[in-house]
């Protein structure tokens, strides 16, 4: 077991990191899923690791999300600038209709897909306790092939926007995450394109509901287990930071149609590298 880091050591992870979340704020995936098991295979423990890279995508997912939206590949701005006239404007309807009402669509894409990480972790801890390890990893497998396969296939296809299919993927997201502390991406991204939403809006989107969620999730771990060990965390956060603008020029630059192609290709190798692991390490 690893409990402190070389320099060298903090160089690779640092790397790692770097391009981890180039990828992740690229495509809107792949953060949690590539890291976790590469500082596994560098003698980390689970514990040393979770915490580490919830706290490091919720810095990285906040700031890539306004990046993003600095980039002009999504509107987060609300309509009224100023709080206050917010709070004053229209008394006669609530505070909570009244900011509703000025923040951008985005935005509350982002914070609807949030609020559901809620109730899919409250989901997802009940099943967990009943359910076999392999069944819940054969799930998120073949769930991210299905997503994949879809995009690819109706990818030209221009779907109608839905409110009710992003609550569903929010709480399908987070239920995975709940589970098995990965599979978020995947499908609150692939889920938003089937959903309606614009590609690299998408991207940008997940980003920043995927900070908020990590957030809480930061928050439980910290109440829970006080003596976290962060020996990783300043390598992982400055790596993940410092490929953030980089990540949200890219989506600015690429073709829309391309970057779904890319999402599609991309979240159906996951799919494969998921189920490939499970037969080959937990069925063979």
């Amino acid at each position: 077991m690893i409990f402190n880091l070389s320099i060298s050591l903090g160089i690779v992870v640092f790397f790692v990191a770097f391009f981890a979340e180039y990828f992740d704020s690229s495509l809107g995936m792949g953060y949690g899923t590539t890291l976790t098991p590469v500082l596994l295979f560098m003698g980390y423990e689970p514990l040393q690791i979770i915490p580490v890279i919830l706290l490091s995508e919720m810095i990285t997912g906040i700031f890539a999300g306004f990046a993003h939206h600095r980039f002009g590949n999504v509107d987060f701005k609300p309509k009224t600038n100023c709080l206050i006239s917010i709070i004053k404007k229209d008394k006669k309807t609530d505070l909570f209709s009244r900011l509703r009402k000025n923040l951008s669509r985005h935005l509350k894409i982002s914070l609807l897909i949030a609020s559901c990480s809620i109730i899919g972790t409250v989901a997802a801890v009940f099943l967990a306790i009943n359910l076999p390890r392999i069944v819940l990893k054969i799930y998120i497998g073949i769930l991210i092939l299905v997503i994949g396969f879809f995009i690819l296939l109706t990818r030209t296809k221009n779907y109608q926007f839905s409110w009710k299919k992003l609550a569903a993927m929010g709480i399908l997201a987070a239920f995975n995450k709940g589970m098995s502390g990965g599979g978020y991406g995947p499908v609150v991204t692939g889920g938003q394109l089937l959903a309606g939403v614009e590609s690299k809006s998408a991207i940008a989107i997940t980003s920043l509901a995927e900070g908020i969620t990590c957030l809480v999730g930061i928050s439980v771990y910290i109440l829970l287990k006080p003596s976290i060990d962060w020996v990783l965390a300043p390598y992982l956060i400055a790596g993940a930071i410092l490929s953030v603008p980089l990540s949200a020029f890219t989506v600015k630059s690429i073709n829309t149609r391309n970057l779904q192609l890319f999402i599609g290709i991309m979240t159906l190798v996951l799919g494969i590298f998921c189920v490939g692991k499970i037969v080959f390490y937990d069925l063979l």
